[in-house]
């Protein structure tokens, strides 16, 4: 069984062929490296596979069930167990962490209002116990563009596993974090 399969996936942008031909499959509890010269496609790659584009040819399979690439996004990318992780800043920088855990995915309650402390206490949760910012002045009230770059990709990394994802695409997730 594959967690994603694409058959002859294509990606022009204008003229500009940036993914051609591209015929790939990773199985379900699989680890794959993608390892590619900068401008090589891995993260139109990994945006085609997250349903942040589109493709312009091919087919792309998620487990096992073909994707309707016409219908095809990020919410629906969400609702199929996929989590991306991108190299380039993937948080709202002007909102408080705990906001940021929940974009597109607010819990709310039956009459559609947002669970806010149900939300802060979850993001207080991830934040303490799984990325381990226990006693480093972060809180689920700070703001994204407070924090560093590695503090920023943990948050991001916290969020993806939290939504217990089928999978999750790390897109160069340690670029931007020190040594520490």
């Amino acid at each position: 069984k594959n967690a994603v399969k694409m058959n002859n996936v294509e990606k022009y942008f204008g003229h500009t062929a940036a993914l051609k031909g591209v015929n790939f499959e990773v199985g379900v509890n699989e680890v794959v490296g993608l390892i590619g010269d900068n401008g090589a496609g891995k993260s139109t790659l990994i945006k085609i596979i997250t349903g942040v584009f589109p493709p312009t040819n091919g087919e792309i399979y998620i487990r096992d069930k073909k994707v309707p690439l016409g219908d095809y996004n990020v919410k629906q990318a969400y609702k199929l167990g996929i989590e991306a992780v991108y190299q380039d800043k993937s948080l709202g920088e002007k909102q408080d962490l705990w906001r940021n855990f929940f974009i597109g995915r607010q819990i709310t309650n039956r009459l559609g209002f947002i669970k806010v402390r149900e939300e802060k206490e979850i993001a207080r949760k991830i934040m303490f116990d799984m990325i381990g910012f226990r006693g480093v002045g972060i809180s689920a009230e700070s703001k994204a563009n407070k924090l560093s770059g590695g503090e920023r990709q943990g948050i991001a990394i916290g969020r993806a596993m939290y939504f217990d994802a089928d999978l999750i695409i790390l897109d160069e997730p340690t670029s931007a974090l020190s040594l520490k």
